[in-house]
C-alpha cells in the first residue's frame, strides 16, 4: 500500500512538472500534451460504450461535435450578429459562463447519445458500427450544411471568436507569472485536461466496480445470459450510450475553448476511427490501457512531424511528408498489435493466460 502511494505521488508531481519542463523547448510541444490529454477524455468514454458495454460505436465524435458547437455558440458573438432579436436581448453577445455552458454541453451531448442508442438497441457487431458510422457522417454533414436558410453554424466556415475558458474571472486564455514564472495559456489548458482527466479516471474506476459497470461487462460478455439473470438490457445499453456520450460532450466543449475556432473538419470519421484504434491499441475495458493507447496515439501523429520531414528530403521531396507520417503510424500500429494481440496493457482478467492442465497420475 505504501509503494503504490509513493509512485501515486510521484507519478502527480512528473505529470504537474512534465508541461514546465516541455515549455522550454517550445508551446508546441505544451500543446502536444494538452491535446492527448484531452483525446484521453474522450477515450475514457468511449471506453464505456465499447469496452465495458462490448457496443461498437464508430460514430463517437459526433457528441464530441455536438459539445464543441454547443459552446461555441454559446460562447462566441456568432448568434448576435446573425440574429437581431439576439443582439436586442444580449448586446455584447452571449457569453455563457463555464458552469453553465460545459453541464448544457454534457446534457446535450447526454441526450443526442440516448437517441443514437434507443433505435440501434436490438443491433450488435458490424450492424451497429454501421449504424453509428452513419449517425456520426450524419452529425457532421448536418453541422456543414447548417448555414442557410438560417445561419446557425456558419457552414465549412466554422465558428470562430470563441471565449476561453473562465473560472471566477481567471482566464485560461490569458498567461499568468507566478514568482517570476511564466505560465502560458496552452499549459494552464494542460492542467485543466489534467484535472478533468483524473476525475475521469476516478468516476470511470467507480462505474466499473458498481452494478452498472458489472451488469455492462455481463452485456458485452453475454447479452442472452445477461438477461436471463435479470438485467435489463435495454436501460443498461442506453445509459452506457449516454454516460459515453456525456465525456465526449465535455470534451468537446474543452476542445472549442482551447482552439478559440470548430468547423466540421475537426469531426471527421477518421478521428472516430483513432479513438476507437486507441482503446482496442491499449486494452480494452482497461483504464490505464486506454490511457496509454490515447496518449501513444494523440502524441504519436504530432512526434512524427518531426521524423517525417527530413525523411522527406533525404528522398528529394518525392514523398508527401503527411503520407509518410500516416505510413509511419500504421507500421508502428501493426507492430504493435502483432506482439500484443490484446492490447499494450489489457485487463487482468483477459490478459491472464489459460491454466495449463496437470498431468494425470
Amino acid at each position: 500500500m505504501k509503494n503504490k502511494i509513493v509512485i501515486f505521488i510521484l507519478a502527480a508531481l512528473a505529470l504537474i512538472a512534465l508541461p514546465l519542463v516541455a515549455q522550454q523547448f517550445g508551446q508546441g510541444w505544451v500543446r502536444i500534451l494538452a491535446i492527448a490529454l484531452l483525446y484521453v477524455l474522450l477515450a475514457l468514454g468511449l471506453n464505456i460504450v465499447v469496452g465495458y458495454a462490448g457496443l461498437l460505436d464508430l460514430g463517437f465524435v459526433a457528441f464530441y461535435a455536438v459539445g464543441a458547437y454547443m459552446y461555441a455558440l454559446l460562447a462566441s458573438p456568432h448568434l448576435a450578429e446573425n440574429f437581431a432579436w439576439f443582439a436586442q436581448m444580449f448586446p455584447d453577445g452571449l457569453h455563457t459562463p463555464i458552469w453553465v455552458v460545459v453541464p448544457a454541453a454534457a446534457l446535450l451531448a447526454a441526450i443526442a447519445g440516448v437517441l443514437l442508442g434507443t433505435p440501434v438497441l436490438k443491433l450488435r457487431g458490424d450492424y451497429l458500427a454501421i449504424v453509428t458510422l452513419g449517425f456520426g457522417e450524419i452529425i457532421r454533414v448536418f453541422m456543414n450544411n447548417l448555414e442557410h436558410p438560417v445561419n446557425i453554424t456558419n457552414g465549412p466556415r466554422g465558428l470562430d471568436r470563441i471565449d476561453a475558458m473562465n473560472i471566477f474571472g481567471f482566464s485560461f486564455g490569458k498567461a499568468v507569472e507566478i514568482f517570476g514564472f511564466r505560465i502560458p495559456s496552452v499549459t494552464l489548458y494542460y492542467y485543466l485536461f489534467l484535472a478533468l482527466v483524473v476525475l475521469s479516471v476516478v468516476i470511470c474506476y467507480r462505474l466499473e466496480t458498481s452494478r452498472i459497470g458489472r451488469a455492462w461487462m455481463a452485456i458485452r460478455e453475454d447479452e442472452i445470459a445477461a438477461k436471463a439473470m435479470g438485467i435489463n438490457t435495454r436501460n443498461m445499453k442506453l445509459l452506457a450510450f449516454g454516460m459515453g456520450a456525456t465525456f465526449g460532450g465535455v470534451s468537446g466543449a474543452m476542445f472549442a475553448s482551447f482552439q478559440g475556432f470548430v468547423s466540421p473538419e475537426s469531426f471527421s470519421l477518421m478521428e472516430s476511427v483513432m479513438i476507437v484504434a486507441m482503446i482496442v491499441l491499449g486494452g480494452l475495458g482497461h483504464i490505464p490501457g486506454v490511457i496509454l493507447g490515447a496518449v501513444m496515439l494523440a502524441a504519436l501523429p504530432e512526434v512524427l512531424r518531426y521524423v517525417a520531414g527530413p525523411l522527406q528530403e533525404m528522398t528529394g521531396g518525392r514523398l508527401d511528408a503527411s503520407i509518410l507520417r500516416q505510413l509511419l503510424i500504421a507500421l508502428a500500429m501493426i507492430g504493435i498489435m502483432l506482439a500484443r494481440p490484446r492490447g499494450l496493457w489489457p485487463s487482468p482478467e483477459h490478459g491472464k493466460a489459460a491454466p495449463t492442465p496437470t498431468p494425470a497420475r
